[in-house]
């Protein structure tokens, strides 16, 4: 053996130094360095077809919201049992620069909806009629969204953002096997509820690879594309929604089309640890309840305790009991409601919220009612997360509300149906498909928007871009939501660790910690049951797709492995 001399181990140094540069000169070059990290931008999306889609329009030189609107209408082809053009989601942006805006294109009730649609003679619910079914659906607010959002921060122009999903709906795309799972699954339900037909439905089983082609779709986004906004809601298309209406006893109406807006809004604003918090406000009670999840751990030392053990659980459950409780009586259409958003989310009221915490026995979900305040979804939502080069950022959380929507396809549109009317509360004190209990605030009217959970949220340290984040998953959206910022701010995860952590969820009502598998071990669990708390196995929660700007300045993705979920960068 050649005996290491100081003259060549400095040699061997200076070599190693050069292969290391050149790499990162690659690395630069390519946009991404050894790790999986992007310089350029990346887009986080159910679906890797979307997200490529995405990251194809920040290289031909189109901004993070560009990006959103081509992988907001390619998820309406591509996964269609949540992407949409017929629902309506929340977009919160954050400039280059620090600007921050919120835009609402949350679905309303038509003009013709009342109070007590969903109820018999006895006034109890009808559990379906507001689940399946065009009576089941708000005026969707997508597409509004969509070109609102283009026509303010948009680069490219409009039809290059909408071609990549026609093509994708003319020409097909492979379904994976989880899809293939899902159409089959529901064929019963399509059947039933599309008895004209929809590409949806073959008369084989679907298989991992199918192709899956949606000539109507396409003949929609066509129109999309040649005349923005006025093709859907007016037209041919709106004709289609009409008559699909009038199909099976629906009522939304032409004027509905034709009236619908989306609404920017400003920002919910919160600080946690130092971070910069920017969420959405109402018509979601998402942005709220998170800034009051944070405020109301903040005070508690969750680095020491550890991720998931009694002591973490226990404070989080505790937060997660008393921020619904709020959220059922206080949060609705701030156009139809007055909502006390800068009191909800006071250090001062959070923090007496949790004063009756007690650390030797589990608080009851009976004793706990909303705070004192003078007035003044198959859980299939789908979530993105997008940044471009020049540190612009995009959170858009969208839904059909549950899995596949209302379950109809409108004859010649090629679009599902929402069943965003579930999440009123059809009678106040009932709950909705998710066990939500809602009241008096969040009470069908006319023209209204329905109250949601979707929590997308971006968030800044020391004026520079940190974190853009959100998730589908119905109730579960907010917890979701807040555990991954827990993890990685308290916890110091990765992204993509954070992500994949296993979550536990508590809403209020009913009385019940639910856990993913594995998120609790068998002494956490002993403990927290002992102290009185019950605790509920289920499947998984939440579908998290979020970025990390690390401190070298490159983008990391956490795509979620509960779905077919894929970060694409550049």
């Amino acid at each position: 053996m050649q005996r290491i001399t100081k003259a060549n181990f400095n040699g061997l140094i200076i070599a190693l130094l050069s292969v290391s540069l050149l790499l990162g000169c690659v690395g630069g070059q390519l946009g991404r360095n050894n790790s999986g990290q992007y310089k350029n931008g990346m887009v986080v999306s159910a679906s890797e077809i979307a997200s490529q889609v995405g990251v194809d329009i920040l290289k031909k030189g189109g901004n993070a919201v560009d990006a959103a609107v081509a992988v907001q209408f390619a998820l309406a082809v591509v996964y269609p049992n949540a992407g949409n053009l017929g629902g309506g989601g929340f977009m919160v942006y954050r400039s280059a620069k620090g600007e921050t805006n919120t835009l609402d294109f949350r679905e309303k009730a038509a003009g013709a909806a009342s109070r007590d649609m969903y109820l018999d003679s006895e006034g109890n619910p009808i559990i379906d009629k507001s689940l399946y079914g065009q009576l089941a659906a708000g005026v969707p607010g997508s597409v509004a969204g969509m070109e609102e959002a283009h026509q303010k921060y948009g680069r490219l122009k409009w039809e290059e953002l909408v071609a990549p999903a026609r093509a994708l709906a003319a020409n097909g795309f492979k379904i994976t096997a989880r899809q293939a799972r899902e159409l089959n699954g529901m064929k019963s339900r399509l059947t039933k509820l599309n008895p004209l037909g929809t590409a949806l439905l073959k008369e084989t089983t679907w298989a991992e690879g199918d192709l899956l082609v949606q000539k109507e779709l396409a003949y929609t986004l066509k129109h999309i594309e040649e005349e923005g906004r006025n093709g859907f809601y007016e037209g041919a298309v709106a004709d289609s929604i009409v008559a699909e209406m009038k199909r099976g006893n629906g009522i939304i109406s032409k004027q509905d089309l034709k009236d619908y807006k989306a609404v920017w809004r400003k920002p919910v604003l919160g600080t946690y640890r130092g971070y910069d918090i920017v969420t959405m406000p109402p018509s979601s009670s998402g942005g709220i309840a998170l800034v009051q999840l944070l405020k109301s751990v903040e005070p508690y030392p969750l680095s020491k305790w550890g991720f998931n053990t009694d002591s973490t659980v226990q404070v989080i459950v505790e937060a997660e009991r008393r921020v619904y409780a709020d959220r059922a009586t206080h949060l609705g259409d701030p156009d139809f409601y007055p909502v006390p958003q800068q009191q909800l989310i006071e250090d001062n009221y959070n923090k007496e919220r949790m004063a009756n915490f007690n650390w030797e026995k589990a608080t009851t979900s009976a004793a706990i009612k909303a705070g004192d305040i003078a007035p003044i979804e198959h859980e299939e939502t789908t979530h993105f997360s997008i940044v471009d080069r020049d540190g612009n950022a995009v959170s858009i959380t969208t839904t059909l509300n549950g899995s596949y929507g209302a379950g109809v396809v409108v004859k010649g549109a090629g679009f599902l149906l929402n069943n965003e009317m579930d999440d009123f509360s059809v009678k106040p004190g009932a709950p909705n498909m998710y066990g939500l209990v809602g009241g008096e605030a969040n009470a069908i009217a006319p023209n209204k928007r329905m109250l949601s959970c979707m929590t997308p949220t971006i968030i800044a340290k020391d004026g520079e871009l940190f974190m853009v984040v959100g998730t589908p998953g119905g109730s579960t959206i907010i917890t979701s939501v807040f555990q991954t910022i827990i993890n990685v701010i308290d916890f110091n995860q990765s992204m993509q660790t954070a992500v994949n952590s296993k979550k536990f969820h508590h809403q209020w009502l009913p009385d019940q910690i639910d856990i993913e598998p594995n998120a609790l071990d068998s002494l956490t669990i002993e403990k927290l049951k002992a102290k009185g708390y019950k605790i509920v196995p289920r499947g998984a929660i939440g579908r998290v797709d979020a970025i990390l700007k690390t401190k070298w300045g490159y983008y990391q993705g956490g795509a979620d492995p509960r779905g077919d979920d894929k970060a694409v960068g550049w």
